[in-house]
Parts: C-alpha cells; sequence; structure tokens
C-alpha cells in the first residue's frame, strides 16, 4: 500500500485541521463519542457519557484480557493458542463494530453472542494446552463475559511507567489541562471515525509540569551507545499484522503499522525468512525489525486503506503520516556491564490494549521538541509554533538469560528496577530506545492506530522490535556500550 499523504504548508495543513473539527468522515460510526464543549459545566460528565434519563452512555467494549494470564503455555501449544488469542480480538472487533451501529441493543444483540463465542474460543486454547502436556492457568471460563464501559480514563492510573525509566506524566502531567473547544464551538464527533480521538485526549504542553528523572550512573555502569540509522518508513511499508503477538494471523493487530529495518517482516515471517530479508538500515549488519502503529492526522481525507483490514476497516481513518525523524538508540545499564541480545530475541513495549486494560503495562512517552523534559503517558500533546511532536519507548533492558520470546510475550523480558539493576535471575542488556518525531499541527486531531475499541487513547501506544542482529555486530555493539563509547 503506498502513502497519500504529503508534507504540505504549516499554514495549509492548519487551515484543513481547523476546518475538519466540524467534519464527520463518511462511512466512519457516527455520534458515539460526542464531546461537549468547554463552555458547559465543569463538573458534568461530557455529553456524550451522560443521558438525562438513562444515566453514563457506554462508548466501548471492555474484555478481560486473556494473554496476559498465560504464562507457561507449552512450546508446542504456542502457534494454535497465539491463533486463539487473535481471534478473541477479532471477535471483540465485530462486537465493537455491532455496538456503534445499535448502542441501545448492545446487551442483546451484542455481549450476550460476544460471550458464546468467546467461551468457544477460550475451550479451544485450553484444549491446545491439555494436549500439548501443559495445565490450563485456573478459572480461564470466567474471562468469557465482557461488559460495556463509559470513554473515561483506564482503570488503574497508577505509575505507567517502569521505576528506572525516565517517567512519563506523573499526577500533574496528564490529569490536568486537558483541551476542550473553545466556547460557541460546535462539539467534537469523537474522531473522524467516530471512535475517537476525543479534544480531552489532548493537553498543551507548556501546562506540563516538568517531570523526568534519570538514573544516576553507578561503578560498574555502562555508559556506551549505539545508534543504527533505519530510515522514517519513507518507502511506504505498512501492515496490520503483528509477527510477534499473533503470527500467520493476517490482520492480527487491527491498526496499521509502520516498519523500518527489516522489509520481509510479516505475520508470515518465519526466522529464516527475516534473517535472508532486505534491510533499510545503512549498517546492513543490522537486519532488526522495528515497528510500531502509525499516526494519522483525521482531517477528513481519506488514506488508501480507507476500505482495508488495519485501516477504515477497524475504524482507523485519516492520513498517515511520515516520520520527519527516527533515531534507534541502544544504551547501557546504569549500575552494570550489559549482555549481548539473542539472536530473534522479540520485545513488545507498552500495551495496545492499556485503556481497558489499565495502565500496569503502559510505556509509551510523549512531548514536544524543546519540552522533553516534561512527558506524557496517557494524553497527545499539543505542541507551540516551531515544535514538533515527539513520540518515545524505552524498551525493557534485564533479559531472562534463556528465551527469546514468552507466551504472554512479557515475562522473559524486564524493566529495571527504582536504582537501575535487573531482577534477580535476570542479565542487563542493551536498552532500545525508539525516538519519533512528527511535524503536525497543534490540533487535537492526531492519533496513533488503535484496536478499535481503545478508541485511539495514546496509553495504548506501543512499540515491537526483534532483534535481527548478526552475531558479531552485536558483540561490537555490546562492547561499544561496555567501553563507553559512542558508536555507529
Amino acid at each position: 500500500m503506498g502513502r497519500t499523504s504529503r508534507k504540505r504548508s504549516k499554514l495549509a495543513r492548519r487551515a484543513v485541521a481547523a476546518s475538519a473539527a466540524l467534519v464527520l468522515g463518511a462511512g466512519g460510526v457516527t455520534l458515539v463519542n460526542v464531546y461537549a464543549s468547554a463552555g458547559e459545566g465543569g463538573d458534568q460528565p461530557p455529553a456524550a457519557t451522560q443521558d438525562a434519563q438513562s444515566g453514563p452512555r457506554m462508548s466501548t467494549i471492555d474484555c478481560p484480557d486473556v494473554a496476559t494470564s498465560l504464562q507457561d503455555v507449552p512450546q508446542g501449544a504456542r502457534e494454535a493458542v497465539d491463533r486463539e488469542l487473535a481471534a478473541l480480538d477479532t471477535q471483540i472487533t465485530e462486537a465493537y463494530r455491532k455496538f456503534a451501529e445499535d448502542p441501545g441493543a448492545a446487551q442483546e444483540t451484542v455481549l450476550g453472542p460476544l460471550e458464546e463465542q468467546r467461551r468457544g474460543t477460550l475451550a479451544a486454547i485450553s484444549g491446545a494446552i491439555q494436549q500439548a502436556g501443559g495445565q490450563p492457568p485456573e478459572g480461564l471460563d470466567s474471562n468469557a463475559p465482557c461488559t460495556l464501559r463509559a470513554d473515561e480514563q483506564p482503570p488503574d492510573q497508577g505509575g505507567t511507567a517502569s521505576p528506572s525509566e525516565d517517567p512519563g506524566q506523573g499526577e500533574d502531567g496528564g490529569q490536568d489541562g486537558g483541551q476542550g473547544e473553545e466556547p460557541g464551538e460546535e462539539p467534537g464527533n469523537g474522531g473522524q471515525a467516530g471512535n475517537g480521538p476525543s479534544p480531552d485526549d489532548f493537553v498543551p504542553i507548556e501546562d506540563v509540569e516538568p517531570n523526568v528523572n534519570k538514573v544516576r550512573n553507578q561503578r560498574g555502569a555502562s555508559r556506551g551507545q549505539f545508534e543504527t540509522k533505519c530510515g522514517t518508513n519513507a518507502n511506504g511499508k505498512f501492515n496490520p499484522d503483528n509477527v510477534i503477538v499473533a503470527p500467520g494471523v493476517s490482520n492480527g493487530a487491527h491498526h496499521m503499522h509502520d516498519y523500518v529495518g527489516n522489509q520481509a517482516t510479516d505475520a508470515f515471517s518465519s526466522d529464516e525468512d527475516l534473517a535472508n530479508g532486505r534491510t533499510t538500515c545503512r549498517n546492513q549488519r543490522d537486519k532488526s525489525t522495528y515497528y510500531w502503529p502509525v499516526l494519522r492526522i483525521q482531517n477528513g481525507q481519506e488514506e488508501e486503506d480507507a476500505q482495508a483490514d488495519g485501516g477504515g476497516n477497524d475504524q482507523n481513518v485519516g492520513e498517515i503520516q511520515t516520520p520527519d525523524q527516527v533515531t534507534l538508540k541502544f544504551v547501557g545499564n546504569p549500575t552494570a556491564k550489559v549482555v549481548a541480545m539473542p539472536r530473534f530475541l522479540r520485545i513488545i513495549t507498552g500495551d495496545a490494549k492499556a485503556f481497558t486494560n489499565g495502565n500496569a503495562n503502559a510505556n509509551a512517552s510523549w512531548s514536544c521538541t524543546g519540552f522533553e523534559n516534561r512527558q506524557l503517558k496517557d494524553k497527545y500533546p499539543l505542541c507551540p509554533e516551531g515544535s514538533k511532536v515527539v513520540r518515545t519507548f524505552k524498551f525493557q533492558s534485564c533479559w531472562d538469560g534463556a528465551n527469546i520470546d514468552s507466551a504472554n510475550h512479557r515475562t522473559h523480558v524486564a524493566f529495571a528496577g527504582a536504582d537501575g539493576r535487573c531482577p534477580g535471575g535476570f542479565r542487563a542488556i542493551p536498552q532500545l530506545v525508539q525516538r519519533i518525531v512528527y511535524d503536525v499541527p497543534p490540533e487535537p486531531n492526531f492519533a496513533v492506530d488503535s484496536f478499535p475499541e481503545q478508541l485511539h487513547k495514546p496509553v495504548t501506544d506501543h512499540g515491537d522490535f526483534i532483534n535481527v542482529f548478526a552475531d558479531r555486530e552485536m558483540r561490537r555493539l555490546v562492547s561499544c556500550i561496555n567501553r563507553g563509547d559512542r558508536c555507529r
């Protein structure tokens, strides 16, 4: 798929963005989320979530995330389990579409059938685990029922950054200063597809207090860094797959990804395919896969995927934005030397379902150039004139020393603690830090792609990485970091 968005003058883009607040994209879901203007009562719920007779209106479907409970799946069952987990995601997507079309009949026509579908899929997961000689988690079937919920802050507003990473938004960083609409304007429409973003998902970066703290290097620290340049996906490699979470499943992500690095990456890529793939990285010994959800401006314009899976079929609409800059760096540990990552190690950082799951695994940060000592987790930043949006991922930097993946794609890696040390049994590895910069208008109409029911919330942002460095080059990377050098 080619990319239709082009660089425009700021004046032209802002004119489009300003008018787009009154445009409802054709073919989208309409008026599931409608937000009150800033001129209405400050303590009242938004117009979209309150009805004088029936109380709060529900705006999304909330289902238990089954994957998080699957920490001990036999290797022989993982392919089948991943396939069934992807089926659960597809079931939620279809149910959300039906709900958006007829919210009033959700209990009868959406939640009941969805629960029955999920029970069958959960039974298939249990069967696959048992057939491979494992023991399914107790009470797995209790994850079948789903509920409806209002578009509000996710559950569990506790810390979303790992203890040793630069924090994202604290209490001041993401909860205050939400960007509503000017008095007298029409209410927002919940995004061009009707399911977000909302004006309340944005905050002027100037309203955020500085909130970044760094762990100081100690004796024995690995102080160097290694940068790999892999471009900005200007060639337009996209797909809505996720070879880590849903291998072998087309549209397993239900949202579009940007890819840099390995060009052989899709749902069906084997390790051999990746090893033999082309790369956009200048360093041809780095064939790693780096990918993340695309960012779009919802300006009333359609992208080429407007009628395709991952795009308009999954309520992801608007013009895909090519980053101005993508920086990929590997850095050391503040307390120890790092060891080499194993080839084909897979790491996911952040949580694509954090809006319904809660913030425990949320990890992306949002800021603006010139203001990067102020980081947001659950809001998008509105940047002042001359400043650009910055999106940062700091990946897990501790490895269990044995596995390149795990059943839930999380427990084989971990974040360092508040003191910079890895948990017991884990080893420090080079930490991937991705910094992605966009030149977008300071208007509340850009958002990352998401699962439809996640409403394009910034807290759902996430990044994925598969290490396909040549072994010798990985050793050079580690040596550079441990010596305290800066290398490419």
